[in-house]
Formats: structure tokens, C-alpha cells, sequence
């Protein structure tokens, strides 16, 4: 059972790889562990368990088991629990709590983050926070650095990334961005709300596609794909937003990002269950596409996210690869594995299907 009650940072200092950590840094991830208890005789983690989580016993005792045998007893306060238990996975081992015990819990890889960016960032959060201007948390950057496009870019983008972007403050019912106007920059919220729409012939007031918060981005399609901006973002409440220029998101955030793959090295996934996605009008998909692929036009993926199997490998598609690669960074941002192929449909002959 989770508890409300904030974590003790001193209480982190004392267990291993926190205790190095600058203390804003440390405050910040403190708020993303989460501390639970275990009735006796459950299971905290099973031997062959891949979950990619970290976990800390802070009182009673633990019983480590690989198989039938009995490995450890790990009691709270000792040295041995100082550190995450049995980390590597897939786990060699079970832990079974012989008496109630609390423990801390966190997801492995926003710790490798957050440790990466303590040990390589010259700016600390409040550092950060004051170029804010003191308005605004630092739940945006949190928010962002647990993201799993953001644990893919190397740490010293990331630094810049923060560095390099523009406080915005904006008023509720102001445009933020234009359908068809020219794309200049990449927003991340700080606070407030923003509304997605795109107009169409049968919408001319905009069809609604997201409502967007604290933590969220948007702009990125029309910076990736060199394309007018396909929707209209508005203000829903006042607040501030971040902003970072066509040619920084690009060179830090776009480049390592996305994860390209030749026609073969994507029919290998396909083979392995991994599922084609065009990101074309559904005319252009009708009259030309791989054979078994979803069409999900690029102003649509936001929309229809939902309706993906976050357990899936997506191979985004389009013509030349500029939409497919916006496409793909959309995903990757909200937790999806995705690529991109490359050459577009033009590398596909073999599996396109023709209408005519």
C-alpha cells in the first residue's frame, strides 16, 4: 500500500546511489519514489521478473530465493540494504517479505536518469528554476526526463535543451500556434492548459485533438517534417510555456532521437511482430500502401494514440520519411517504441499494395 507522506531526504542519503547526489537534484527526485509496505509472507519481486523497477527495504526482514533454496535474509538497517535489491534482471532471485515490511520503489530508468544528469549537468534544478523567472515547478522537467524520449538523448543535449529555452508567458484564449503557418519552435508547458484543434472542411471551427498540461509538448511535427503546422494550439487558462528554436530541437532533439531502419531491418521486425504504420492521408493510403499496414494520418496520431498497443513496435512510413519521422518522435515521446523507415514507400516495392 502506497503512502501519501513525502520521502525523507535524509533518509535517501543514507542508501546507495543517493547518497552523492546535489541536494536540489536529490529533492526533485524524491517526489518520484514512491514508499510502500508488504504484508508478511507476499511477494515483493518474482525470480525471471524483467520489470525494470528499483526497490529499497526500509524495515523488517527480507528473504532472498532462487528457486527453493534460500539465498539471503536481508534485514532492514543492515549494510546489504544500503543498496537496491537484486537489481539485475531479468532477477536472479525472489523476494519474499518474512515480516510487514516498508520499501521505496522506483522506476529504474528514471534513476539512471536523474543520476546522469545529476553527475553530468553543471545546472542544478533550482538553477534551472531561476531562469524560470521563480514562477513555475519543476515538475515540467521532471516530467520530461522520465519521459522515454528523453532518456534516449545524450545528457549533455538534455543540459542544453534547458538552457537554450525561452520562458513564454502566455494568456487563457491567446494562440500559441497557427494551423498553416510557418513552424519556428518546440513548447513544453510549465503551467496551464492548451487545446490541440485542426479545421477541415466539415469542422471549420477545429475538430478537437488533445487537451494538453503540465508536462506536455507540442510543435514538434511541422520542425521535423519541414511542413506548414497542421493544427491550432490555444491557451485553454493563462500560463507558461518553454520554448526551444527550430535549429536547437532539431541538432539536440530530433537527431538522437530518432531510430531509422532499411527495408529489411524492418520486415525483420515485422517477422518478429512489430506493426507498419502510415502516417499518409487515408487517399494516399488507399491508393498505395504496404501490404497490412494501420493508416493513421500525422494530425490524427494524437488523437488516436490511445487506440495503440504500448506493448507493440510501430515502423512509421510516408513517402519520403518526413512525416513518418514526426510521427515517430510523437510516439516516442509518450512511451512507444517507434522507427522509421527509410527511403519511405519507394524501399518498399516488394510489399506495396496498389489499388489499380
Amino acid at each position: 500500500m502506497s503512502e501519501d507522506k513525502p520521502i525523507d531526504v535524509a533518509l535517501l542519503r543514507k542508501l546507495s546511489p543517493f547518497e552523492g547526489m546535489k541536494k536540489d537534484n536529490l529533492d526533485a527526485l524524491a517526489r518520484k519514489i514512491v514508499l510502500s509496505k508488504l504484508p508478511a509472507n507476499r511477494v515483493l519481486f518474482k525470480e525471471g521478473d524483467k520489470e525494470k523497477r528499483s526497490y529499497w527495504l526500509l524495515s523488517g526482514l527480507l528473504e532472498l530465493r532462487e528457486g527453493d533454496r534460500t539465498v539471503a535474509m536481508i534485514r532492514a538497517g543492515s549494510p546489504e540494504a544500503r543498496n537496491a535489491l537484486a537489481q539485475q534482471l531479468p532477477r536472479k532471485f525472489s523476494a519474499r517479505a518474512v515480516d510487514p515490511i516498508e520499501y521505496l520503489a522506483i522506476d529504474s530508468e528514471v534513476l539512471d536518469m536523474m543520476i546522469t544528469w545529476d553527475q553530468t549537468g553543471s545546472y542544478e534544478v533550482t538553477e534551472l528554476q531561476a531562469r524560470l523567472g521563480g514562477g513555475a515547478g519543476d515538475d515540467w522537467m521532471t516530467t520530461l526526463l522520465q519521459t522515454q524520449a528523453f532518456q534516449r538523448i545524450p545528457p549533455a543535449n538534455i543540459q542544453a535543451i534547458f538552457m537554450r529555452m525561452q520562458r513564454v508567458s502566455s494568456r487563457a484564449g491567446e494562440t500559441v500556434i497557427q494551423q498553416g503557418s510557418e513552424g519556428d519552435f518546440f513548447y513544453a508547458i510549465v503551467s496551464g492548459k492548451c487545446l490541440v484543434t485542426r479545421e477541415t472542411p466539415i469542422s471549420r471551427s477545429g475538430l478537437k485533438l488533445a487537451e494538453l498540461g503540465v508536462g506536455d509538448t507540442f510543435g514538434e511535427e511541422a520542425l521535423i517534417s519541414e511542413a506548414k503546422r497542421n493544427a491550432t494550439v490555444t491557451m485553454l487558462t493563462d500560463g507558461v510555456l518553454m520554448r526551444l528554436n527550430k535549429a536547437d530541437f532539431r541538432a539536440l532533439m530530433n537527431e538522437p532521437l530518432v531510430q531509422w531502419l532499411s527495408y529489411p531491418q524492418a520486415r525483420e521486425l515485422v517477422a518478429k511482430g512489430a506493426k507498419w504504420l502510415d502516417v499518409r492521408l487515408p487517399s494516399e493510403h488507399q491508393n498505395l500502401a504496404i501490404e497490412g499496414s494501420l493508416n493513421i494520418p500525422l494530425y490524427f496520431v494524437r488523437l488516436k494514440i490511445s487506440t495503440l498497443n504500448r506493448a507493440a513496435k510501430y515502423i512509421t512510413y510516408c513517402d519520403t520519411g518526413r512525416r513518418s519521422s514526426a510521427a515517430a518522435f510523437i510516439l516516442m515521446e509518450r512511451g512507444f517504441d517507434a522507427y522509421v523507415l527509410r527511403g519511405g514507400l519507394d524501399s518498399a516495392e516488394r510489399d506495396v499494395r496498389r489499388s489499380v
